[in-house]
C-alpha cells in the first residue's frame, strides 16, 4: 500500500549569516503520524517548524507539503493546508473577544472579526472545534480572562478552524503552571487518539510535555538530525542523554515520561 505522506523535508539546511542552525535535517510524516521535535534550545527545533509551515525558506534542501513543493507552487494556495500555532499569538489578540470568536477569526486568517462576514455555521464550527479541545464551555468567555492554558487550548482550536491537512505546535506547553499544562496535554492526547484529526509536529525540549498517543520523535541537536523514529523504539536514556549531553534515566509511566539526571 501506498504511503500517505503529509510532509517531507529533505536536506534541510539554514543559513543566517555565519551561523548554521540547521544541516541536512530530514523528516517524513505519514498522514496519522504525532511526531514530538524534542532538543536542547538553540537546536533548531522552531526554525525547522517554521519551515515545514512554510513561513521560513530553508537555505538548501526541499520542502514538500501534500504534494507541494515549496518553490514549485503558489505559498498562498498551500499555506492554508498548514494549521501553525504559537503562544506569541495570544498578545496579538483583542482580550475582549470572545473564545468563539478567536476561533472563528481563523477562517480568513484574521485577528478580528469584523474585518470579515461570518455564518452561523461559521459560529457553530468554531464551538466545535473548542469542544474537540474539552473547552467548549469557554466558547462565550471573553479570551482576556482564560488562564494561560485556556488560552493555549483555544489557539490550537483555533488553528484546527480551517480545517489543515497537518497541525504544527511550537511549545504549546511553555509557560503553562502545572495544572494548566496537565489540561492542555490532555486536550492533545484526545486530538492525537481522534482519527478525524490531521498528522500533528509539536516541538518542545521537555519530555514531560510529550502527550501520551504521540507515535514518533525527532531528536535535534545543534542543528542536526540526531536521531528519530518510532517514539517507542527512539526515545531512550542513551539517545535522550546523547542529545543533552549529560547522563540521563528515561522512563515511561503509563504512557507519560520523566527523565533526571544521573549523578557521576
Amino acid at each position: 500500500m501506498k504511503k500517505l505522506v503529509s510532509l517531507k523535508l529533505e536536506n534541510i539546511s539554514l543559513v543566517r549569516g555565519r551561523t548554521q542552525i540547521l544541516s541536512d535535517v530530514n523528516l517524513e510524516v505519514q498522514a496519522h503520524d504525532r511526531w514530538v521535535i524534542l532538543g536542547a534550545n538553540g537546536s533548531g527545533k522552531t526554525s525547522l517548524l517554521k519551515i515545514a509551515g512554510l513561513y521560513l525558506h530553508p537555505s538548501s534542501g526541499t520542502v514538500n507539503v501534500l504534494g507541494h513543493e515549496l518553490g514549485k507552487s503558489d505559498i498562498r494556495k498551500i499555506r492554508n493546508l498548514v494549521g501553525f500555532t504559537s503562544a506569541s499569538l495570544a498578545d496579538l489578540l483583542r482580550p475582549s473577544l470572545l473564545a468563539k470568536e478567536v476561533v472563528k477569526t481563523a477562517k480568513f486568517g484574521a485577528l478580528e472579526p469584523w474585518w470579515n462576514s461570518y455564518t452561523k455555521e461559521d459560529e457553530d464550527l468554531a464551538i466545535h472545534q473548542l469542544e474537540r479541545l474539552g473547552i467548549g464551555n469557554l466558547a462565550n468567555r471573553l479570551f482576556g480572562s482564560l488562564s494561560s492554558g485556556e488560552k493555549q487550548r483555544t489557539l490550537i482550536a483555533r488553528s484546527l478552524m480551517s480545517d489543515p491537512k497537518i497541525l504544527l505546535l511550537d511549545e504549546p506547553a511553555s509557560g503553562l503552571d502545572l495544572s494548566g499544562r496537565e489540561d492542555l496535554l490532555q486536550s492533545l492526547k484526545i486530538l492525537a487518539g481522534d482519527q478525524l484529526s490531521p498528522p500533528v509536529i509539536m516541538v518542545t525540549h521537555h519530555v514531560e510535555e510529550i502527550p501520551e498517543e504521540f507515535t514518533h520523535v525527532l531528536l535535534l541537536k545543534g542543528g542536526f538530525n540526531l536521531i528519530s523514529g518510532p517514539i517507542s523504539e527512539t526515545l531512550n536514556s542513551n539517545n535522550l542523554s546523547a542529545c543533552f549531553d549529560m547522563r540521563l534515566n528515561l522512563q515511561n509511566h503509563s504512557g507519560r515520561w520523566n527523565v533526571r539526571s544521573i549523578n557521576h
